[in-house]
Parts: structure tokens; C-alpha cells; sequence
């Protein structure tokens, strides 16, 4: 299974964030592997997205969305959950990222109910916290190169899936009129 190359990420966000729909995101876990099929994703971009944490300027927060692509950006919000963001842009905008927000899951399901504090798979990782909990995923991740195989990392995945459906991102107040929330539907 080889992870995704840097130029996949060098391109333009939301062209990324379409494209991540139907990898594989991989976490290692001890001797562990979870891993499950990417859903939804969302974009955001730099001076043209108020929406984004790179609007406004370089942050210890965001300074990994004006830094190298295929890195994670991880950040904690609502002072309780991690969100997984991949580095993505093209190579002449200062920063962007896509926000992970749902896989369905492949291994590791009874592994990711145990972070979970669940019996059952039902909304298992459907949400970004979710997800984050799940997999294991916290600020320790920020920065790892998804490009290698290491402990968190992306692949290739489906060769086809359904339609990718766009729609306003979710739980933001600026930057509604861009369709930058994108799903897919795995049978």
C-alpha cells in the first residue's frame, strides 16, 4: 500500500479535496492498523476563504497551512476535539488545507468502538471529532508527512466511486457561498 505522493497535494485545495474522496486514511496504532475509505472532505483556502484559519496571517496554530504539502495539520477546537486536515495547495498560494471530515471504516472497527467508548459501528467515525477519536489522532500527529508510510498516512482506494455531492461547509458563518464540502456515497 503506498502512500500518496507530494505532487498529488501540490495542486489547487479543492481539486484535492475531491480527490481524497475514496483513499484510504491509514493509522498504525502500535501493532495495530485502522483504516477506512474517505467520505467527505472540505476545503480550505487562504485570502480568498474567510472561512479559513489562514485568512487573516500565519499562526502557531495554522503555520502548517503555509508550510509544506501532505503534512497534517491537526488543531483542538470547541476545547475538547482534534480535527485531521491534510496540507494542500497549489504551489503558487501561501496556504490551504482539507479537512477529513468522515471515512468509512475497513480495519481496526473494533479498535476505533474502543477509542470511542462504543458497542456498535453506527456513526463511528461520520464527523470529524468522531474520526479523530477513532483513529487516535491528536496534536502529536501535527506536521507527520503523510507522504511516507508511517504511522498516519494516505493511499490509494477505490478505483470508482458514486457521485462526489458539494454543498455549503459545515458549522462555519463566512464563506457559505462556496460549495467547498464534498461527499461521496460507498455501497
Amino acid at each position: 500500500m503506498n502512500s500518496l505522493p507530494r505532487s498529488f497535494y501540490a495542486q489547487d485545495t479543492v481539486k484535492v479535496a475531491k480527490g481524497l474522496l475514496g483513499k484510504k486514511l491509514v493509522r498504525k496504532v502500535g501493532n495495530q492498523r485502522l483504516s477506512g475509505i474517505i467520505t467527505e472532505t472540505e476545503a480550505y483556502r487562504h485570502q480568498d476563504d474567510p472561512a479559513s484559519h489562514a485568512f487573516r496571517r500565519k499562526t502557531e496554530r495554522n503555520r502548517a497551512m503555509f508550510e509544506e504539502v501532505g503534512r497534517a495539520y491537526v488543531y483542538f477546537t470547541y476545547g475538547m476535539y482534534f480535527c485531521f486536515n491534510v496540507v494542500a495547495k497549489n504551489p503558487k498560494v501561501e496556504a490551504g488545507a482539507v479537512l477529513i471530515r468522515s471515512i468509512q471504516p475497513e480495519k481496526g472497527i473494533e479498535i476505533m468502538k474502543k477509542n470511542r467508548g462504543k458497542t456498535d459501528g453506527e456513526n463511528l467515525t461520520n464527523g470529524p471529532a468522531k474520526l479523530t477519536q477513532a483513529l487516535s489522532i491528536t496534536k502529536k500527529q501535527y506536521g507527520v508527512d503523510l507522504t511516507r508510510e508511517s504511522n498516519l498516512f494516505i493511499s490509494e482506494g477505490l478505483v470508482k466511486h458514486g457521485k462526489i455531492i458539494a454543498s455549503p461547509r459545515i458549522g462555519i458563518k463566512t464563506g457559505l457561498d462556496n460549495l467547498w464540502n464534498f461527499k461521496i456515497q460507498i455501497n
